[in-house]
């Protein structure tokens, strides 16, 4: 039973300074323990969550102590309970979880327990709708309604589920369709930095269930990407197990030369940060060029968290953060203290340092030869596999009477997307400059190339508008088509038929380039093979180019009006033609202040004591608390428990609840199964659950075809998360798909291997499942990385799949195939399936102990083949929590 709070003599008041007090907190100097001084800051959030919720049952004294001791407790990989402050989703995993949450409401009922308990009484939840908008309307003025009103027709059933919960649940706030991306309104309206609940004051952290999520360390708010499955048991007041994290120091010192990108500063970071080795691990960043860069280039650092595989990227909350809460029009009242201010030097389990002024611009040159090499690699990620005699093929086609061609490498897809950039207004108006320079010289862009631009707020559009600059990019087809993930996501929309047939019928590797923080295959278009990731400025400019074979240092992007060659160092803006361009959009220059380094996010817009700023985020936000017309009419019912609808394609109740009892059920062994899939490495989420179209050949558009959906309002995987029967056919039913069994074809298919049929994979595992027979997976190194989805561990749990085993997992995927039943099995060292002369035409058995006592985390276990081949794996269940087979499950049971 839980028990008085041990630390309540360390609550202190925190004090007005003109009378009154803001609330009371946790003073950690007053417990007097110098090993509190050295802690790394993302450390010491950790303990004071540990200190507040410590109630002698879920968080423990031993706990605050294991965490006070991190110096020496974190090298031995101890478990620590965290409960954060709140929980953030957005709508493609947020249905999914909301479905979760009614159906243990219903399993509550059923069982004889109070279905209320299932409730968002403890945590925030923010849930904002961003993955559904899709790019079916582009190069054209009113492209955001239009969007709009076809995303509302698709999602209307979604939407209205959306809805109930908001009411159904207290404490959970969404935030309707047009609203922006979750992590730029996470940074720029929901990140508190503290916390005031009732009087009671702490540190603001999250877990959102998107790896991005991390893009809020850069405002000093620890958070990070979780699976479903955890995030549920956060709302529903359950502490996370963790690890206790390692932090890596990263010095910065000095300050960017004029001309250096923000982006050429998160390349050279996530480098360093790789080559050291961070995966599991917190970066903490320190130092006195910490000063040098705007809030808008640590958001994009913290970002990148999951590229460069940390867990955070934490920047400690300083004077800029302060003055970005007052430009956003928030309180800059705060409990913190600047870092910058002397202070006792913090340990870190390892070091890095970067001098700003090292920091290189990317070569440009270097997506040629990276083009090039894809051509002749052998087919995978970034292997096309394109015969030398046929690299230089040319598509003719008709677009709409005007003849045309492509060639192997020719953007039909640019896109201004994603939070990692649309969040920073140095490459945002960066593209901007490049758009007026390339039309003032004539430049135009192919009207066959798909273009748009989708900010992450409507911020965004009012500077955009404001500095005069909107009409340019409008000019060269990228219009604002929504407030959304869009082509980030796989949201692309269809690209005119002309140009799709020209690519399918003449087997082109067509491009798309983005400004997005994914590029896996099949996941931006179906049709796009090569997918590059690039600064919204460099978006503008490969569109006009109109091929990434392009090397920018020598070749011409294309002809200006006089016939003369343009190059790209004739549209490239310099940082003093962006801040006159920042200063043109109303914004006070300050007597004195260089606009060397505007690039900057301080100089553009936080240094600037404007009123003009503050004034654009409050009515912004203000206009979304309000809804709009579409979300407003939405009509849901007053209930408390859901009324399920069994003819629904797009919301339907799961079976993880079907035969529960009171009872969880013991840890179960895999006897005699058979290998569904054999991958190599580099499996992401997207191959096992992709996010994007749904192809018309697939299991899944047979079965929607079967309820009578149109094909045209099939929508998308990603839309259709909160109805299993869809989502258990889309489990890797990604059309990029290389399994080891096809013997080199490509595809979503598999080989059911006791009668060697060639069968979709969905076909097959249900096969097996008929015939009762398990299944495993065979995998490479980093299987399961990329996005946190829940239904690449779902999904696999519904087709059957018992085991994976794997060189290495990604951390979040490993918790969810966990939190799914499906055991995690990691190679040893130096094995994998090719080593150990595994075909996957075998059959395996894998015992586990038979008590749950007995299962410890990291142990070893015997993997048997019926050819007598056996070898050792390690059983990945990290903590001692989730050793339950079903989470998701247990949660009820607790609450019973």
């Amino acid at each position: 039973m839980a028990a008085e709070n041990a630390f309540n003599t360390i609550l202190k008041t925190l004090e007005k300074p003109d009378g009154g007090e803001f609330g009371k907190y946790y003073c950690l100097p007053a417990l007097n323990d110098p090993r509190i001084d050295k802690l790394p800051y993302c450390i010491k959030i950790l303990l004071e969550s540990a200190i507040r919720n410590c109630d002698e049952f879920q968080v423990k004294s031993k706990d605050v102590e294991k965490i006070i001791d991190w110096e020496n407790t974190s090298p031995k990989q101890v478990e620590i309970p965290f409960m954060p402050a709140r929980v953030l989703l957005q709508d493609a995993t947020g249905v999914p979880a909301v479905v979760d949450l009614a159906c243990m409401r219903d399993a509550m009922n059923k069982l004889g327990g109070d279905s209320n308990k299932i409730n968002l009484i403890l945590v925030p939840v923010d849930l904002v709708i961003d993955h559904s908008v899709q790019v079916d309307v582009a190069r054209y003025e009113n492209a955001v309604q239009a969007n709009m009103e076809l995303e509302f027709q698709r999602n209307k059933e979604r939407f209205a589920f959306l809805k109930w919960g908001s009411n159904a649940f207290d404490n959970m706030l969404v935030f309707p369709p047009g609203s922006g991306i979750v992590h730029q309104v996470n940074l720029e309206c929901l990140g508190r930095v503290v916390f005031n609940r009732n009087g009671m004051l702490y540190p603001d952290s999250v877990v959102g269930t998107d790896s991005h999520t991390t893009m809020i360390n850069g405002l000093g708010v620890a958070g990070w990407g979780v699976g479903g499955i955890e995030a549920e048991a956060a709302m529903l007041g359950q502490p996370m197990s963790m690890v206790l994290p390692g932090v890596v120091g990263f010095k910065l010192l000095g300050k960017l030369r004029d001309g250096v990108t923000a982006t050429d500063l998160v390349l050279t970071a996530t480098q360093m940060l790789r080559k050291h080795g961070v995966v599991g691990k917190f970066v903490e960043f320190y130092g006195e060029g910490m000063g040098e860069l705007s809030l808008a280039d640590r958001a994009t650092i913290a970002n990148m968290s999951p590229d460069y595989g940390a867990t955070m990227g934490f920047f400690p909350v300083d004077h800029l953060t302060l003055q970005y809460l007052q430009l956003t029009g928030r309180s800059d009242e705060t409990m913190f203290v600047d870092y910058n201010e002397p202070q006792i030097e913090k340990v870190y389990s390892s070091y890095l340092e970067l001098k700003l002024e090292d920091v290189e611009p990317f070569p440009l040159q270097e997506m040629k030869a990276d083009w090039h090499a894809c051509l002749d690699n052998r087919v995978g990620f970034k292997g096309f596999a394109i015969p030398k005699e046929s690299q230089n093929k040319v598509a003719k086609f008709s677009f709409h009477g005007t003849p045309a061609e492509l060639r192997h490498g020719d953007v039909v897809i640019a896109a201004i997307t994603s939070c990692t950039n649309t969040s920073n207004p140095s490459v945002m108006l960066g593209a901007a400059v490049v758009a007026k320079k390339a039309c003032e010289l004539g430049l135009e862009v192919k009207p066959w190339i798909k273009t748009s631009l989708a900010p992450g707020s409507g911020v965004v559009t009012r500077y955009l508008q404001k500095s005069g600059l909107q009409k340019y990019l409008n000019q060269l087809g990228f219009h604002i088509v929504g407030y959304g993930c869009t082509t980030c996501i796989g949201n692309s929309g269809d690209i005119d038929e002309s140009v799709a047939s020209a690519i399918s019928e003449n087997d082109m590797v067509a491009a798309a380039v983005l400004s997005g923080n994914r590029n896996f295959e099949g996941r931006v278009h179906p049709l796009t093979r090569a997918n590059y990731l690039a600064s919204p400025p460099l978006v503008v400019a490969y569109s006009l180019a109109g091929t990434v074979d392009i090397d920018f240092e020598k070749e011409p992007i294309g002809k200006g009006k006089d016939g003369k060659e343009i190059f790209f160092r004739d549209i490239w803006p310099s940082s003093e033609e962006v801040a006159n361009v920042s200063y043109s959009a109303s914004f006070t220059r300050v007597p004195g202040l260089k606009t060397s380094i505007v690039f900057h996010y301080y100089i553009v817009f936080q240094v600037v004591q404007s009123s003009v700023l503050p004034d654009m985020f409050k009515a912004t936000y203000q206009a979304i608390t309000k809804g709009n017309p579409m979300w407003n009419e939405l009509s849901v019912p007053s209930s408390n428990l859901y009324a399920w609808d069994s003819t629904s394609t797009y919301i339907h109740k799961p079976p993880y609840f079907k035969d529960m009892t009171m009872s969880p059920p013991g840890p179960h062994g895999v006897k005699d199964a058979y290998c569904l899939l054999n991958f190599g490495d580099s499996i992401t989420t997207d191959h096992v659950s992709p996010a994007g179209s749904i192809h018309k050949d697939s299991p899944a558009a047979k079965f929607l075809l079967e309820h009578g959906v149109d094909r045209r309002d099939f929508n998308s995987y990603g839309s259709r998360r909160g109805n299993d029967e869809v989502m258990a056919r889309g489990t890797f039913a990604n059309i990029r798909l290389v399994n080891k069994l096809l013997e080199g074809e490509v595809g979503p298919k598999t080989i059911h291997i006791p009668t060697r049929e060639k069968l979709s994979v969905y076909d097959a595992a249900m096969r097996y499942n008929t015939a009762g027979q398990d299944t495993i997976i065979l995998a490479g190194a980093e299987y399961g990385s990329g996005s946190s989805r829940d239904w690449a561990a779902k999904g696999p749990m519904m087709l059957g799949i018992k085991a994976v085993i794997a060189k290495s997992f990604e951390q979040i995927h490993r918790s969810n195939l966990v939190g799914m039943g499906i055991i995690p099995l990691c190679f040893k060292p130096g094995d994998d399936a090719d080593t150990l002369g595994l075909t996957g035409h075998e059959r395996y058995t894998i015992n586990l102990p038979n008590s749950v006592s007995e299962i410890r985390p990291g142990q070893d276990v015997t993997v048997a083949t019926d050819t007598s081949k056996s070898f050792s794996c390690t059983v990945r269940f990290d903590t001692e929590v989730i050793k339950h087979n079903l989470v998701i499950s247990r949660f009820v049971q607790l609450f019973l």
